[in-house]
């Protein structure tokens, strides 16, 4: 099926203030025997009071020097700013077990879908570690244009059959599958505190001439997805190697608080793809509630987490999404 999605992201609330005044009744004075004309109060309207609020929600990692995840943290323990201007944490989960929706897109080039069947076991073995019952995934393939090959579900089994049909193409469209699986993570309706995530199997090379690096990293930023990369390396030490896409996919992961990971033997998938598991599940959730204003002119919003403690600052490196658009 292929994919045609265009959404608008939601989340906002309002909550409405509305008082009405009283005012002293107008005298009437009768001259006559007969009862006074009944007295007309009028209470005037005041316009209602809308106020917008809107929860953002950042998924955090915290790892030590070894790159080994950090537990026991609380919500004592962060500080957080918006474009500078600190914010107080309105809710904080240690060791997530929020929400997951993900999106699991696979470059269907022939530079990459070389080993069918051992790419085939190693995304398998994945959505059987990650997929939970209040977990969602849909799967994408991409080479000329883009397929969305199962649409969002948590049946492991419609997700694995769709991983046997995926179709061996010619070209890439790799940022065009990251663009439309942030638009389709953000039209689809989301459940309390979810984390979304796009996991991209690819070696990085976008060879088409539609789509951009910008509309694709605006995207993913504008549904709050974390991107990462398993970059598949067909020779490592080709001198004629374009890394020029790996690089992007590595900005891409770190701006969204993300991670990366280097295949360079196809035996290496499988691992790859339980680090990313570890990763998710090893999360914290900190979630706080935006300013009314704020962000550049295209509505950008810059965030910033820290640990109070400096020695733990020192210690250990945090890992989160650095922005998002505040204007949908």
């Amino acid at each position: 099926m292929k994919m045609r999605v265009a959404m608008l992201l939601g989340g906002w609330c309002a909550v409405g203030v509305g008082v009405r005044a009283q005012v002293p009744a107008a005298t009437s004075q009768s001259t006559s025997s007969q009862p006074p004309a009944p007295v007309v109060r009028h209470n005037p309207e005041i316009p209602t009071i809308t106020v917008e609020s809107r929860l953002v929600n950042v998924a955090l990692n915290v790892v030590d020097e070894t790159g080994a995840p950090v537990g026991g943290l609380t919500i004592d323990d962060f500080q957080l700013a918006e474009d500078g201007k600190p914010q107080k944490i309105a809710h904080f989960e240690r060791e997530s077990s929020t929400p997951l929706k993900i999106v699991l897109a696979i470059d269907a080039s022939g530079s990459v879908l070389i080993d069918e069947k051992l790419e085939e076991m190693a995304a398998k073995s994945f959505i059987q570690s990650i997929l939970r019952q209040q977990d969602r995934m849909d799967l994408m393939s991409f080479s000329e244009s883009v397929d969305e090959v199962v649409g969002f579900t948590n049946d492991q089994k419609r997700v694995e059959s769709g991983i046997g049909r995926i179709q061996l193409g010619s070209a890439t469209a790799l940022y065009d599958a990251v663009y439309l699986a942030g638009q389709r993570l953000a039209e689809t309706p989301s459940a309390a505190g979810e984390r979304r995530v796009i996991v991209l199997i690819t070696d990085g090379e976008n060879t088409t001439r539609h789509g951009s690096y910008a509309s694709a990293i605006e995207e993913s930023e504008r549904a709050g997805a974390m991107v990462y990369a398993l970059i598949i390396v067909p020779i490592p030490a080709d001198a004629g190697r374009n890394t020029g896409g790996e690089h992007a996919l590595i900005q891409m992961s770190r701006d969204t608080g993300g991670k990366f990971y280097y295949v360079e033997d196809k035996r290496d998938l499988a691992p790859a793809f339980m680090h990313v598991s570890d990763d998710l599940r090893t999360q914290y959730t900190v979630e706080y509630y935006a300013p009314q204003k704020g962000g550049d002119v295209n509505g950008l919003r810059h965030i910033q987490l820290q640990l109070k403690d400096p020695t733990l600052r020192a210690k250990y490196k945090l890992r989160y999404r650095t922005a998002y658009y505040g204007d949908r």
